[in-house]
């Protein structure tokens, strides 16, 4: 699996919000997009998906912008990265709204990939967006 640009910056948007805003300060895409070097539209497709999943909140007007719904420690990274991207499936068998393989009950490698999911899962949602913040990951 590797994980796009877009679930990169989701996770550099939401840090960028929490660093600058929080809960209680809206943070204007504009700011965020020069702070963190990307274009404004690509910003705002990513902040769609993660408004839509409802991990930030969006206001209007003057002090419009965006601004987390919850604390940094209380988001973890697999619910960030599952808004922003298509898919975070290891191997295309194990993705989310997929024609089931008719050959997953008797493949022998399968219960493997399996198992690598949802250990990669665990490991995802162990890390907050806080201690990606302050780089300090639970071991």
């Amino acid at each position: 699996m590797k994980i796009s640009t877009k679930g990169r910056y989701a996770l550099r948007i939401l840090a960028d919000i929490a660093e600058h805003g929080g809960v209680e300060k809206n943070v204007p895409i504009r700011e965020i997009a020069e702070r963190q070097g990307f274009s404004d539209k690509y910003l705002e497709g990513i902040v769609s998906r993660l408004s839509s999943a409802g991990l930030v909140k969006s206001g209007r007007g003057k002090y419009g912008g965006y601004r987390l719904v919850k604390l940094p420690a209380e988001y973890n990274v697999y619910e960030i990265l599952y808004a922003a991207e298509d898919s975070i499936a290891l191997v295309s068998c194990l993705e989310d709204d997929v024609e089931p393989c008719p050959m997953f009950n008797d493949c022998l490698t399968a219960p493997l990939w399996q198992y690598l999911q949802d250990e990669f899962r665990h490991v995802m949602e162990r890390v907050s967006l806080q201690d990606v913040m302050d780089h300090k990951f639970p071991t």
